[in-house]
């Protein structure tokens, strides 16, 4: 596809999916392009402050970020159903024209569409903690793990029990990272049942009790699903991009992030199939590379061999512990403690991400 050229109208770009890999594009190529910014809700969530919002409302005043705050891109609340070779359209009815598409939906969310009403789901999640004895978390991934530090530490006199059906917490990072979290969770007197699993349409909170796949019977005043979301792929399933899905419903893509078999799609962030961990700064790293291939796309005559290449990242992580401490995996060691706790646990990046966006801090 040819670039609009110099002196002619912009390219039209739509970007379908509001979180951080959608959201930086849209800001990054709002001067570039005539940029349409779909996604089901009308703010951007900074993903790594979640749980910390869950005992920290007044956070998501700096956390949740109205799209039409950081970028001046047409905003579409609604959410894409379906794609043709230049067109998107959405549960609303709406059709929008493209020259370039980038998808980013990520993982599937249920979240309000809009801010004041995720504010309101923040508090009201703080209240059910706060009213609560006794928490049962269920997951032991990330999500889990933090959410369990985030009360063991705001919360010390509560009982909180997490259950994994896992044999160890995140098996998406090596062992060391896995038992170090588990040493810091029992220190704070979190109880850890691993492989077990609940009955997620059998739990009532009106009950009180939970009984694990083997039988054992949990007392909490309420819980909290920590499980994996299932990727934001199925309204692609009868598009023009359905053999591009892998088994696993991702968007297969090449070195340019450019969807196989297509010309002018990206594809961005969890809904890849780029072989590394799916977080947030590696989706931040994505939508800088599509930006780079896409202004050269649009001024016209670029080749492929001028086109950023994305390298898929080492496996690292590093997970929150409560406010002040965290664990880390980088390629050549693992550690836990207050050391990782500065880069991530106390601003847990709210403000270096908002700065990203052209936000003050």
């Amino acid at each position: 596809m040819e670039g609009a050229g110099e002196g002619s109208a912009k390219d039209r770009l739509v970007v379908v999916g509001g979180g951080i890999a959608g959201a930086l594009l849209a800001k990054s190529m709002q001067s570039i392009a005539d940029v349409v910014l779909i996604d089901s809700k009308d703010y951007f969530e900074i993903p790594w402050a979640e749980l910390r919002s869950m005992v920290e409302p007044s956070l998501t005043r700096r956390s949740l970020i109205s799209h039409t705050d950081y970028t001046r891109a047409r905003v579409i609340v609604s959410s894409a159903t379906h794609i043709t070779e230049n067109q998107v359209f959405t549960a609303d009815g709406g059709s929008f024209t493209f020259d370039y598409l980038v998808v980013a939906t990520g993982h599937a969310y249920s979240t309000p569409r809009g801010r004041d009403d995720r504010i309101k789901e923040f508090q009201l999640d703080n209240e059910k903690i706060k009213s609560s004895e006794s928490v049962l978390i269920i997951g032991g991934g990330p999500t889990g793990v933090e959410l369990a530090g985030e009360i063991a530490v705001d919360y010390p006199e509560k009982k909180v029990t997490l259950v994994h059906k896992g044999s160890r917490l995140m098996e998406f990072i090596g062992s060391k990272a896995s038992k170090k979290a588990l040493d810091w969770l029992t220190l704070k007197k979190v109880e850890v049942l691993l492989e077990q699993s609940v009955d997620l349409n059998a739990i009532s909170e009106a009950d009180g009790v939970y009984t694990t796949s083997s039988g054992e019977k949990i007392t909490a005043d309420c819980h909290f699903v920590c499980i994996g979301k299932p990727l934001g792929s199925s309204w692609l399933h009868e598009s023009i991009l359905k053999d591009s899905l892998d088994k696993k419903g991702r968007l297969m893509v090449d070195e340019y992030l450019r969807v196989k078999g297509q010309r002018n799609i990206f594809a961005v962030g969890d809904i890849t199939d780029v072989p590394e961990i799916k977080q947030g700064y590696l989706a931040q790293r994505h939508a800088e590379v599509v930006a780079n291939n896409l202004k050269l796309l649009m001024k016209g005559g670029a080749t492929e061999k001028k086109l950023a290449k994305y390298k898929a990242a080492y496996s690292m992580a590093l997970v929150s512990l409560g406010r002040k401490e965290a664990v880390a995996q980088f390629p050549f060691i693992t550690i836990s403690g207050c050391f990782p706790g500065l880069i991530k646990s106390r601003d847990l990046f709210v403000g270096k991400t908002r700065k990203s966006l052209g936000l003050t801090s």
